[in-house]
This record gives structure tokens, sequence and C-alpha cells, in this order.
């Protein structure tokens, strides 16, 4: 690689085909590692070129399994141990975002767990997308740039979707703030479903708060996991009327049988990013790109230049 390339970016396995758009976008090749398996699954890395003094993006979202977590922490401490001059992890997908707090006596919060995981291995910063809780940033000592998806899914909506009689509407009371923020800036009515759990993953019971009557919804959401919740409130919308009900969420977990409920649902279409590859195959499932969005804030942050702009709403 050049040595008058301002910056070097790296590439963990099972990120590699989003570092290959963000580095498409940003026209520099993506940098040279080598990562040596054992026979016990046990694994180590290497650089294959002097990094040394130069700013180093490590891109790598933490999505099961936990495999992809700790290659980015060897990938760090390969990085910190070659004298690179600032380490910053670029992670979509911040896993573990979930056990943001003790909500129940004697739990892990793992979400803290992860931050001091990434700060000791030796990141000087972090740039991640929609944590699924905005005060995870407050676990980290690092600098933490946090973007958002609504910047590629408002693009989408205004130009895709029948804005003259669309509702945005939350499949939990928990996503409240998300799709309040959504209706605000489009201008269009909001409703809420209100759920209640007997356990996780499993939905006990929902109901909707708004009227959805021959209404087009779009349910808002930032992850996706076993789709049980976003099928639910979705069906629970077409029996209270509305035309047609679509889903954007940012992040596509998509859990077995996820695939299977959406195809079965009265779901029309779900839009995700491409924080997480996504493995399946249902005909309902799109995907949309924030290689631009990342490649982007990259080229402020190598460049001292604020990034406030690239959030459209938050």
């Amino acid at each position: 690689m050049s040595a008058q390339t301002p910056f070097l970016l790296f590439s963990g396995t099972r990120s590699r085909y989003l570092a290959d758009k963000i580095c498409k976008s940003l026209g520099l090749p993506l940098g040279q590692m080598n990562i040596q398996y054992f026979a016990d699954g046990e694994f180590s890395v290497s650089y294959e070129e002097s990094i040394r003094g130069r700013d180093v993006f490590l891109i790598q979202s933490t999505f099961p399994n936990s495999d992809n977590l700790m290659e980015l922490l060897l990938m760090i401490d390969a990085a910190k141990r070659a004298s690179a001059h600032s380490i910053i992890a670029v992670v979509p997908y911040f896993g573990w975002a979930r056990q943001d707090r003790k909500d129940q006596p004697r739990v892990s919060i793992g979400a803290k767990l992860i931050a001091d995981m990434l700060s000791t291995a030796g990141i000087d910063r972090l740039i991640t997308m929609d944590l699924h809780a905005d005060q995870i940033q407050g676990f980290f000592n690092v600098p933490v740039d946090h973007l958002y998806a609504s910047s590629v899914f408002l693009e989408f909506i205004q130009k895709k979707l029948p804005m003259d009689n669309l509702v945005i509407a939350t499949p939990d009371v928990g996503g409240t703030k998300r799709a309040s923020s959504y209706s605000k800036y489009l201008g269009i009515p909001m409703v809420i479903c209100h759920k209640s759990r007997l356990r996780a993953n499993e939905v006990a019971e929902m109901r909707i708060i708004g009227d959805v009557e021959g209404k087009d919804v779009l349910l808002v959401d930032d992850m996706v996991d076993t789709a049980g919740t976003i099928t639910k409130a979705a069906d629970l919308m077409l029996a209270n009327g509305a035309k047609s009900v679509r889903a954007i969420a940012s992040h596509a977990v998509m859990s077995d049988p996820a695939s299977q409920r959406v195809d079965d649902s009265g779901l029309t279409e779900i839009f995700f990013t491409d924080s997480i590859p996504y493995p399946g195959k249902s005909p309902k499932v799109k995907i949309l790109s924030i290689s631009d969005m990342f490649a982007e804030a990259i080229r402020r942050v190598c460049n001292d230049e604020s990034i406030s702009n690239l959030y459209v709403i938050k």
C-alpha cells in the first residue's frame, strides 16, 4: 500500500463484504492482514504491511458468534504492538447492547463489559451505528461517533413509499423515541404497539395505541432478532384495518426462525442495512447499504472534520 495513503483500513473476516464497499467508496485499497487458525479453533492475527505511526481503522461488527469480537480484540492488540498512531474500531453492529443495565438481581451488564474490553485492548475511538441504547456511549472513556441509519432510510422512504397515506409505528414502547423522530421529521402521524413479555424473545400480549385504519404503516425498529415482535405487530396492524405494513430496522440479526416468520406474516417488505450480513433467503427482505455513510464518517474523522451533519435525525 502506498506510503501516501492518509489512513489504513483493515477488516475482520465476517465484515469483509462491508469493508470492501467502504474502501470502494473511499477509493482506497483494503489493508493486508493474515488470520491463522489452529486445529482447536484458536486463531492469531498479524498485519502484512507496516502500520507504524499510521491511523488504523478496523472494520468489524460483533454479531454472533463470539469469534467476531475476539478477532476484533486481537486486531486491536496487534495494531497497538505494531506502533499504530491511532486505532479506531469501526463497529457497525455493536453486539451485547441489549445488556445495558442491571434490570434484575445478579445479572451482567454485557455492553459495559464489551466497552471495557475494547478500551483495555487499546482503541482510541469507536465508530458505531444505532446502538440499542444511546447511553452505551457513556460506557466508553474514548470518543464515540454514533451514526444513525435514519439518513439512509429517510432517503429511501421519501423516494419509494406512499407519503400521503403513511403512518409511522413502533413495535414496542421502547422504540417510541426513534419512531417519534421519524414522525416529526416527515410530518406524519405515529402509532405505538404496547407489548408485554413472558420471557426473552416471547411476546405475551400486544395492543395498538393510535389509529391505523386504511393507512400504509411503516414499523421502525433498531434490530430484528427472532422477528416475533415485529411480525406480530404487523399482523395486528392489518387486523385493525391497515392497508399495508412495511418495516425498517437497522440490524438484521434474524435468528431462526425469523425469515420464516417474516414470510408467513402480513409484512409487505422489511428493509435492513448491511451492518450484518443477512444469510437467509426471504423475498420480503431488502438490504440498503451504509457503506457510503461510514466511508464519509471515516474520512471526516481522519481529517478532523465535524460529522454532525451526517445526523439527519437521531
